[in-house]
This record gives structure tokens, sequence and C-alpha cells, in this order.
């Protein structure tokens, strides 16, 4: 097995040269070339034998062969072919490491099914396996992926993520603030948001035009239990904040226009107190979270007569 190759900016540019290719900025290939930090978010993860690790954007490899060391097993998945090829090389004789030459996301609201499939099948190794997140994302795609693996029935237990800063921001945003919305609601009604630290442009490479953060989300078990139904409260809390500044009331009435009459629109508010004036972006998660177990009731009961 080849000893972990450190990663640093001369040493990036001396790759790139030599095989004759750039960095692709439509793909967000910023790569960590701080040592110290890539050091720092494997410390954080606290990987275990019985963790599986799955990496968005594997970029060379070097923070894939530094996961392997500790982890059970690393899912990389990799979409650029250039970078694929020198990631394999990277990892080549390091048998828990599965790289996957894919985009990750199916869509924006679903991982690809490779991805999946090969999680599902590192995590039935052992019913003590958990996954984990462990990755610098590219700043395209690092909404849907937290989002989806939140989303998902898969046993996650923490997400250590390099983001955009702005993004890092939102997500731990609290009632009354700009960033506060859809994403901020659905992170922190099922986990714990932290940010770590705040990376300026220097530590990457190519150096990006804002500021990143290095962002950790627990999950939060026993807040994911009060949710009757994610997949509802993921809708709801979507198609609430696409009209935040709008009353609640108004909103829902539109969005269940075809299902439920205004009154009964009002009787499902009328136990929370807030039938006219409220907003969504002035409720906090634990609020919606209770408006949206009650609406799927509603919605279910309705249907139930008119079968």
């Amino acid at each position: 097995m080849r000893d972990v190759v450190r990663q640093t900016r001369t040493h990036l540019m001396e790759v790139f040269e030599k095989h004759g290719f750039h960095p692709r900025h439509d793909l967000g290939q910023n790569f960590l070339i701080d040592l110290n930090l890539i050091s720092f978010i494997v410390e954080v993860a606290d990987l275990e034998p019985d963790d599986v690790v799955l990496e968005v954007g594997a970029g060379t490899g070097s923070m894939t062969a530094f996961l392997s060391l500790r982890a059970g097993d690393v899912v990389s998945v990799e979409i650029d072919p250039r970078m694929y090829a020198l990631a394999k090389d990277a990892v080549e004789g390091r048998d828990n490491v599965t790289l996957l030459h894919c985009d990750a996301l199916k869509n924006k609201n679903n991982f690809a099914p490779e991805v999946m499939a090969v999680l599902r099948e590192k995590l039935a190794v052992s019913p003590n396996r958990r996954l984990k997140l462990v990755a610098n994302l590219p700043y395209c795609i690092a909404t849907p992926v937290m989002s989806n693996l939140m989303a998902s029935d898969l046993p996650w237990t923490q997400m250590i993520s390099t983001i955009q800063w702005e993004l890092a921001d939102k997500m731990r945003s609290q009632v009354g603030e700009d960033g506060y919305g859809a994403l901020a609601v659905m992170m922190q009604a099922q986990g714990r948001v932290k940010i770590l630290k705040k990376l300026g442009p220097t530590v990457f490479w190519p150096r990006p035009t804002v500021d990143s953060a290095i962002v950790r989300v627990y999950r939060d078990t026993k807040l994911q239990d009060k949710i009757d139904d994610r997949d509802f409260f993921h809708d709801f809390v979507r198609r609430v904040f696409s009209h935040r500044r709008k009353h609640l009331r108004s909103v829902l009435i539109g969005m269940y226009s075809q299902h439920l009459e205004k009154a009964e629109v009002d009787d499902l508010l009328k136990p929370f107190g807030f039938i006219d004036g409220a907003r969504a972006e002035t409720m906090e998660p634990d609020i919606l979270v209770r408006v949206s177990n009650a609406f799927k009731a509603g919605l279910d009961a309705k249907a139930k007569d008119a079968s």
C-alpha cells in the first residue's frame, strides 16, 4: 500500500502540469491545500472501524486515502474522469475504498442509484455500521448532497464538510435573521448545526472568491421522531418558504386548495393560535414541525373520508 500523498499547492500544480489539464471551475474544483485543515477534518470526524464514510468529490484522492486509514469503508464519488484517474491511483491497494465514477446525484432531490446501492451494501456488513459524510464538497452540490442525506433513510450520524460560508451561515440561521429559510428549518428540525472553522480563500487552490467553512451537522433522532412524515415535512417546508413573506394561512389555502376548504385550513391552524398574520419566516423549526404534522393528519383524514 502506498503512503498517503500530502496534498499541497506545489504538489497539485505539478500533478496538473504533468497531466496537461487545469481545475474545472464549473465542477467547483477548489482543492484544500492546508495540511492542518485536512488533518483537522479527519480528526473531528472521529472515525472508527464501524464507520462507512461517504466522500463526494474525491479530487486527487488525498483526503480519501487519509479517511481509509481510520474508517471501515470509504465510498468516494468523483464525476470528473481526469480526477477519477488521479484518485484511483492514490487509493490503489486500499481494499476498504470504493471509488465511483459518476454524478453523486440523480437529481436535486435524490442520490444516484449506484451511490445508494454501494452505501447500503457497505452498511449491511454489520448492524453496528453507521454512515458519516466527510468531504470537501464542491460548492455547486453542497446543498442537495447534505439535504438529501438528511432526508434519506440511511443510518447517518454526522456530516463534516467544507462548504461555502454563506451556506453554512444559512444552515445555522435563527428566526429573524436574513438567512433563515427552508434549509435552516430542515437542518435544525432534525439535527444540530455547528460551524467549526471559518476558512479564507488562501487555504484552497485555485482560490475561490468567497470564504468557506467547516461545518458539522449531528443527527438528532429525538428531533426526527417528532416528525410524523419526513417526506411530507420537507415538501411542506420548501413550499411554505417559497412564499416566506406571505401570511401562512393564505399560503396553505393555496397549497392545499384541491384538498381542503378554507374553513378546514382554519380548523387545522386554530390550535396554534395564528390563523391571521403569521408567516413561515417568523416560526421556529419545532412549530413548523407541529404544523406540518397537523396538515399531514388532516389531509390523510380527508382522503380516508373520501374513499
